[in-house]
């Protein structure tokens, strides 16, 4: 069977008993899967480091999402996420910059890119470019086989133009948003088709020249 199969049946499985008992019956299950796919993220990390150089000598462990959920501060206390996931950028999956994003979950799998949830300074930095630069990322963003891919940005935005930038500026819907991230949803048939990853891997490329305008500011931010 598609080992990627085997992942969405399992958590399939783990989403009608999230429960400790069960999940520990299953441990040797889960084991093997989330080998077989941190196997399948390092190839995509190898592949993606060939139009992507500042992911080569990044490590598959380093990008993996756990499966516990912090219960801290949640009314749902079910242990378990129901999803395997992977962010391959810079540093991995901790890291400020634009990435990868890979995520398998019974009826919600997706491809996503781009710089979610930056800290303050690096949005505002972000804004600034895109307020200097807006031509270059409309082009980006128009580029149709991008647009089919990955459509708009799609996080949340505020009502009006954030402070120190002008209200009718050109790029004025754009400054707004408080991540730059795109999505793509797709069928659980694209992972589980035998040139899933060849697929993957193209969809990402179409990525490359937003996370580059993206990591551009995070690089200067920091002085690179």
């Amino acid at each position: 069977m598609n080992v990627n199969k085997e992942i969405l049946q399992f958590l399939r499985e783990l989403r009608q008993h999230n429960d400790r008992a069960w999940f520990q019956a299953q441990k040797a299950r889960y084991d093997h899967l989330r080998e077989a796919f941190m196997e399948e993220v390092q190839q995509l990390i190898e592949h993606i480091a060939q139009f992507e150089p500042a992911l080569i000598g990044l490590q598959a462990p380093d990008c993996l999402y756990r499966i516990y959920r912090d219960l801290r501060w949640s009314a749902d206390r079910t242990p378990y996420k129901t999803h395997f996931a992977a962010y391959m950028a810079p540093g991995g999956r901790r890291s400020e910059y634009g990435g990868y994003y890979i995520h398998l979950e019974p009826d919600n799998c997706l491809l996503a890119g781009g710089v979610w949830c930056p800290p303050v300074p690096i949005l505002k930095k972000i804004r600034q470019d895109i307020a200097v630069n807006g031509e270059e990322l409309g082009e980006i963003l128009a580029s149709k086989p991008f647009h089919e891919a990955f459509g708009t940005f799609y996080g949340e935005k505020l009502t009006r133009v954030p402070a120190g930038f002008l209200s009718d500026a050109p790029y004025a819907e754009w400054l707004k948003y408080k991540d730059y991230s795109v999505m793509s949803h797709k069928d659980e048939s694209f992972f589980t088709s035998s040139d899933w990853m060849q697929k993957t891997l193209a969809d990402f490329h179409l990525l490359q020249p937003l996370n580059r305008f993206l990591n551009a500011s995070v690089d200067e931010y920091y002085g690179k």
